[in-house]
């Protein structure tokens, strides 16, 4: 079963996840630290976003030119002005846009000048064509000696993916990601509904660069920095699902037997869903004595940890049950009083209203004079001293080219 976190115990400033408590007059984390990022879709510029949350200051730039100029994500799903659809608009508030060419010796200036005060050069384009540029990282270093130049790969150097595209179906592919469904259904292999490759390999490269910025204050030291999507990916997958092949002496099944079990569900109740987690052995004993079962962990295949685990599927088959004789709200109350972990099931529509995401500002409704009212998302973590804050509206393409005529 799963750990738990409590977060009850932390400072009322912290534990708010829209940071709604939290003094706004204060520079972020990451405030004086500058970011060039020439990455684009979803990977880099979701690390590149937390970071702006951080308070760095990020100059996103762009290619404006071909059929589809700038970042392709700027033309997915409807927008007002065409050029700022959803997914851009979550992945790139608080930066700055400028459109630069840097196969011309004009954008080659424009981008030195920006690198000379940069502290992080980052990007997910191929190294051969940086190179090509002028931009790997012995070209930039020359720029600028101390810069942290972070580069998100499609796989690792050295070895025959090395030169491969990378995309997030593609590596939830290849590092048995997709499989997990196939050994839960017995069916098919399938994709998981959401770009869970591209984000986590994003909060990757942001711990990377914020890691590389930590040795760089310590020591004077710039360096390159490789994120390789593959690689990172299976590193997320495989600490739960190496499982039986961790030891010469397992019995080399992979993947985790609760986490692949079928029955790993929201349960059925007489009106809905719920989420229900019984997670130390008193609390198992309690929800089945509520649930008309007294005794069940009198079974041997329940009356331990190693048990349960071994036995996941026959014992969610009773919650199952269980689950099925009350309603969800009369569940939700029973289980809250017990303290016997549990969660309502939200569709989609329903996280929009979440009671708790309400309460704590977690949406918010903004206004801008192009692009009329929008939502966003406040950072989900807490600071506080310095704490981190939602960036403006995500700009438009090119929209601070002035900075480009600075000296």
């Amino acid at each position: 079963m799963p750990d738990t976190h409590d977060s009850s115990s932390a400072p009322e400033k912290q534990r708010s996840a829209a940071g709604s408590d939290q003094p706004r007059g204060v520079g972020g984390p990451l405030s004086g630290v500058r970011i060039v990022d020439m990455s684009s879709v979803v990977m880099g510029p979701f690390a590149t976003m937390i970071m702006a949350d951080l308070g760095a200051e990020v100059i996103k730039v762009e290619f404006d030119r071909g059929k589809v100029p700038g970042d392709m994500m700027r033309y997915a799903g409807y927008s007002p002005d065409g050029k700022r659809g959803p997914i851009y608009m979550a992945l790139n508030r608080g930066k700055k846009a400028v459109t630069i060419d840097a196969s011309s010796d004009e954008g080659k200036a424009q981008l030195t000048n920006l690198l000379k005060d940069a502290d992080v050069f980052f990007h997910n384009v191929r190294l051969a064509g940086m190179k090509r540029l002028g931009l790997d990282y012995d070209g930039v270093r020359a720029i600028k000696p101390d810069i942290i130049y972070t580069h998100c790969a499609g796989y690792g150097a050295g070895g025959p993916y090395s030169k491969r595209q990378a995309y997030d179906d593609l590596v939830q592919a290849a590092s048995g990601f997709a499989a997990l469904e196939a050994e839960r259904s017995g069916g098919d292999p399938a994709y998981a509904p959401s770009l869970i490759a591209d984000k986590t390999v994003g909060l990757f490269a942001t711990y990377a660069t914020l890691a590389a910025l930590f040795h760089r204050e310590r020591t004077g030291e710039g360096q390159f920095v490789s994120v390789p999507m593959f690689e990172s990916f299976t590193f997320f997958n495989m600490v739960e699902n190496l499982y039986g092949a961790t030891f010469a002496s397992g019995n080399g099944k992979l993947a985790y037997t609760r986490s692949v079990n079928p029955r790993r569900r929201p349960y059925p109740t007489k009106d809905g869903y719920i989420a229900i987690v019984p997670y130390i052995d008193a609390q198992w004993e309690r929800f089945f004595e509520i649930g008309g079962r007294p005794g069940v962990f009198d079974d041997p295949r329940f009356s331990t940890y190693e048990a349960r685990t071994q036995n996941t599927g026959e014992l969610y088959a009773i919650i199952e049950e269980v689950a099925s004789t009350k309603t969800t709200d009369e569940w939700v109350i029973i289980l809250a009083e017990e303290q016997i972990p549990a969660m309502r099931y939200n569709s989609m529509e329903d996280v929009l209203a979440d009671p708790h995401l309400e309460a704590v500002n977690f949406f918010e409704s903004r206004q801008d004079d192009v692009l009329g009212e929008y939502r966003s998302m406040q950072h989900p973590v807490g600071f506080s001293v310095s704490p981190a804050r939602a960036g403006e509206v995500p700009p438009a393409m090119g929209q601070d080219n002035a900075i480009l005529d600075k000296d």
